[in-house]
């Protein structure tokens, strides 16, 4: 007989035990030196309001000090780093210390994650960033076979990081609903599934109609405990309904009271007061909680950031109530608009987010602010392109830079001749340095290669520096060496991906398709410092430019690269989406206690722009070092330190 396609419940067994086998390999990996940590790119303080600074006192980061944190990145990797912990950041490990996790992952292979960026001349389309596009690839490419095998490891390690009376709660689509239940049953075991919620979300209207299919209007919310019995589970109660009410509370006393009555076995009649009954405890079937676009516009307005999948405050609310307390923790590795940490903030509870999408993560730090959330940490995964290299079949930098200086153009020295990741381009006197991706890219490797054009085979006239990942004030650096001849180049992002094989890099150098991109950067004009009010000074920082790397190295259409050039042309500060100021910069965290964004309009009216100038008040110093970072509409990050 010919081979036949298998179906998915043959493929089930060996998914679930690829998925269990990869999960074991990263448990072992978590104590070794190599590990996956967090980097801290910002310690959100939140203040943004008109008199500027955050007014209480800065948290210290240490273990005995909880701090909420978002995370941009790939969960499997930001699940990794919360196992293991990293003790110089003040990040314990984290396992066996959640009470909950939520999460809403995509179930929808054909979903459009573009993002729509909203500029003063009109929209853009930007399609995902290169981490998103391959990592949705890799999800979706052998269909839901790779969607399950995806879900399968994550859950497994979610399972390790619940506490023993923890919950996991997973909101799933009906397209992968029963294959994703046969899973976390056989990962939590059978005996620890809790329940299957509907949540029944809207009436559909006839602008919704699914063809030929009956029209989908609900969704599934799985609940499965760590341990049965054991876990947090506080009793909810819905309202009786105005005809429940009319029909059975039919009694008033002489103070007004609406009650029923009812007969018990010994014959006593009971009143049941109205104002005293907790009402219909709560099902498995939610029709109360609509989706937002259901919502009335002013109440939809109040909720709505601009993110598709946006999920109601009430939905989260129910289930965070429910299956967590005061002070608990709560998760979310599908993060989205960050409506899990915005609820669990209000409901005092300590949250965790993360999401892969820097759009994503963009909003969740903008819409915590705008609540006035306590302070937060903005963490990215560290060493990203290192630890694409330690997957990668490169074994040596050297190996790797050498298909580096050939993609961008450049020959390769003979191997006795000159390091191995040094190269030149034939018929010119321009050296070529290609940096590794285990380590930021800042002044001493510039001035390395500076030496390098000037001492190394009777020197060249220009050199050029193509590296990964960069310290934040790279442009700050690139200005004060005023050096002509020296360029810096950023590699592609997603070049380790492509070059999953020694051998791909020939067809990339066929297709010619690899950009090496300038660096962006922001600059400032110089601070003003009012020092005549008494034991405090006010600093007058203002943006001067921000110069965004060629529109044509981003993934914009042809006409939205003609709008976005003409902005960078006109106004390039209207580029930027968030900045913040830490006016007491130690070297090492940057400390945001100011920020404005654009759609924040207490400062200003215009939401289409951040406000160019911040005049905050500090306490006196001798000298201090201000750091001003800024994040552009697409998610680049630029920074300026200055000592004043």
């Amino acid at each position: 007989m010919p081979d036949q396609k298998q179906s998915l419940i043959e493929l089930l067994p060996k998914i679930v035990r690829e998925g269990k086998e990869e999960a074991e390999k990263i448990l072992d990996n978590l104590a070794k030196p190599s590990r996956i940590t967090l980097q801290t790119n910002e310690l959100v303080l939140p203040s943004k309001d008109t008199s500027g600074l955050f007014k209480g006192k800065a948290p210290s980061i240490d273990n005995d000090n909880w701090l909420n944190r978002l995370i941009y990145g790939d969960n499997l990797l930001a699940m990794q780093a919360l196992l293991s912990g990293d003790e110089k950041s003040g990040l314990p490990s984290m396992r066996g210390k959640i009470d909950l996790i939520y999460i809403d992952p995509p179930f929808d292979s054909k979903a459009d994650y573009r993002t729509k960026v909203t500029l003063p001349n009109g929209d853009l389309e930007q399609k995902p960033t290169v981490i998103e596009q391959f990592a949705y690839s890799d999800t979706w490419k052998d269909g839901t076979a790779s969607y399950l095998k995806m879900i399968t490891v994550r859950l497994v390690l979610m399972r390790e990081l619940l506490a023993e009376k923890g919950t996991l709660a997973l909101h799933i689509g009906i397209q992968v609903n029963h294959y994703v239940r046969l899973i976390a049953e056989d990962i939590f075991g059978k005996s620890n599934f809790l329940t299957e919620v509907v949540w029944s979300y809207g009436t559909p209207s006839g602008g919704r109609s699914a063809g030929n299919k009956i029209i989908k209007a609900h969704e599934y919310i799985l609940l499965f405990a760590k341990n049965y019995g054991q876990q947090i589970y506080n009793k909810e109660y819905l309202p009786y309904s105005d005809k429940y009410i009319k029909e059975r509370f039919s009694f008033i006393d002489e103070n007004g009271r609406t009650y029923r009555t009812r007969k018990r076995e010994d014959g006593i009649i009971e009143k049941q007061y109205l104002d005293e009954s907790k009402g219909v405890p709560l099902s498995t079937v939610w029709d109360d909680i609509k989706q937002l676009y259901s919502y009335h516009l002013v109440k939809r307005k109040e909720e709505e950031v601009g993110y598709d999948t946006q999920k109601p405050e009430a939905l989260l609310e129910r289930i965070i109530k429910a299956s967590s307390n005061e002070n608990s923790i709560v998760a979310d590795f599908f993060a989205g608009s960050g409506t899990t940490g915005a609820v669990a903030e209000k409901l005092r509870r300590k949250w965790i987010m993360s999401d892969i999408g820097k759009p994503a993560c963009m909003i969740m730090r903008k819409r915590l602010i705008d609540q006035n959330s306590q302070p937060f940490f903005y963490h990215s995964i560290g060493d990203y392109q290192k630890e694409q290299f330690s997957k990668s079949e490169f074994k040596t930098i050297g190996s790797l830079a050498q298909v580096v200086l050939q993609l961008y153009g450049a020959m390769p020295f003979p191997s006795n001749d000159a390091p191995p990741n040094v190269g030149y381009i034939k018929n010119s006197k321009t050296l070529v340095v290609v940096d590794s991706p285990n380590k930021l890219t800042g002044f001493n490797t510039l001035k390395k290669a500076q030496q390098w054009r000037s001492q190394f085979m009777g020197g060249w006239h220009k050199v050029i520096v193509l590296g990964w990942n960069f310290e934040t004030n790279i442009g700050q650096i690139i200005s004060s060496l005023n050096d002509e001849n020296l360029e810096v180049l950023v590699i592609p992002a997603d070049l380790l991906d492509r070059l999953k094989t020694k051998s791909s890099y020939q067809q990339l150098i066929k297709s010619g398709k690899i950009r090496f991109s300038s660096l962006q950067y922001l600059t400032i004009k110089p601070i003003k410092i009012d020092k005549s009010k008494g034991e405090t000074e006010t600093l007058n920082i203002e943006l001067d430019n921000y110069v965004l790397l060629s529109p044509d190295a981003l993934p914009l259409s042809d006409e939205d690269k003609e709008k976005l050039q003409k902005i960078v042309t006109d106004d390039p500060l209207a580029l930027i989406e968030y900045w913040s100021v830490d006016p007491d910069y130690d070297g090492e965290v940057f400390r945001s206690r100011w920020q404005d964004y654009r759609g924040n309009t207490e400062n200003d009216n215009d939401p289409l722009r951040v406000i160019r100038q911040a005049i905050i008040e500090v306490p006196k110093k001798e000298k201090r070092k201000v750091c001003i970072k800024a994040v552009d509409v697409f998610g680049f990050e630029s920074a300026v330190v200055e000592e004043v």
